[in-house]
């Protein structure tokens, strides 16, 4: 049976170091986040980001917009957000309805994209330099350093997610000496591309999509998917058949998004502190 992966109780130890850190800086650092349209998962997430920030004495903006919104709206929000000081972060809550997340991000001042995904801070972490680095990416690799402790990363890898999601992850994994194949559901070669890998990381937003006989026999499986289904959040992989085959596995819920709340915040202060040089 796989390790399953606690990411809730990592997450805690992390907000709670962010916590103290933050509480010794001159100013409060503040997130602004954009949330356009009304799926569940996404105001959950949210939701928790506004708590996790509350907690850690980090400012929080709500932007709410109704799901058809004009991406020329939120282009005019997002500038208004990138010239106002206050403001340290700025987050889309992805995905988009469907707006183009591509254009709307990289509008983003990269010194506040705290989720990471701003072509220029991509660019920087290819290269190796310092910048700041997709929060769930950053959670993802948490988690698998945790799985296998003092051991050297597996250096085998699929990831199905969107190339946007997925990238900063390949990046990250790539430095870690691991050979990253991206793919997607819709892929006619998935099966035979995540039964391959040592590490499966899944981000497609469809409930089961991976199943027991899709897995490497333990194979490290991290499921960021999230979709409510009749009031339950579900994630990607279906739990009962992957956790007798993984080695380890992160549950839906606390698993992936506790992770990413507490590295949203690491990011929140990263950003505050780039900011005041």
């Amino acid at each position: 049976m796989a390790t399953i992966l606690n990411g809730k109780a990592l997450g805690l130890t992390i907000r709670e170091k962010i916590k103290s850190r933050v509480a010794a800086l001159p100013s409060q650092p503040k997130l602004a986040v954009v949330l356009v349209g009304d799926d569940p998962a996404s105001h959950v997430y949210v939701g928790l980001k506004e708590t996790a920030c509350e907690e850690a004495g980090i400012g929080f903006e709500m932007n709410l917009y109704e799901s058809d919104v004009s991406e020329e709206v939120l282009l005019e929000k997002i500038a208004e957000l990138n010239k106002d000081k206050d403001v340290h972060g700025i987050l889309v809550q992805l995905p988009l309805p469907s707006q183009d997340a591509s254009r709307i991000i990289q509008a983003i001042d990269p010194l506040k994209d705290v989720d990471g995904f701003h072509p220029e801070n991509l660019e920087k972490l290819r290269r190796g330099e310092p910048t700041i680095a997709s929060a769930v990416a950053l959670g993802v690799m948490k988690l698998i350093r945790h799985a296998v402790g003092e051991s050297e990363i597996p250096k085998t890898a699929t990831i199905v997610a969107s190339p946007l999601f997925a990238e900063p992850i390949k990046i990250l994994l790539s430095e870690q000496g691991a050979s990253v194949t991206v793919t997607q559901a819709e892929d006619a070669e998935l099966a035979s591309k995540t039964v391959d890998a040592d590490i499966l990381v899944v981000a497609e937003g469809e409930p089961g999509l991976i199943i027991g006989e899709m897995v490497k026999p333990g194979a490290i499986v991290i499921d960021v998917g999230t979709t409510k289904v009749n009031g339950v959040l579900k994630g990607d992989v279906d739990f009962d058949t992957v956790e007798s085959v993984a080695g380890a596995l992160t549950p839906v819920p606390g698993g992936v998004g506790p992770m990413t709340v507490a590295m949203l915040l690491v990011n929140m202060l990263k950003a505050f502190q780039l900011q005041q040089k």
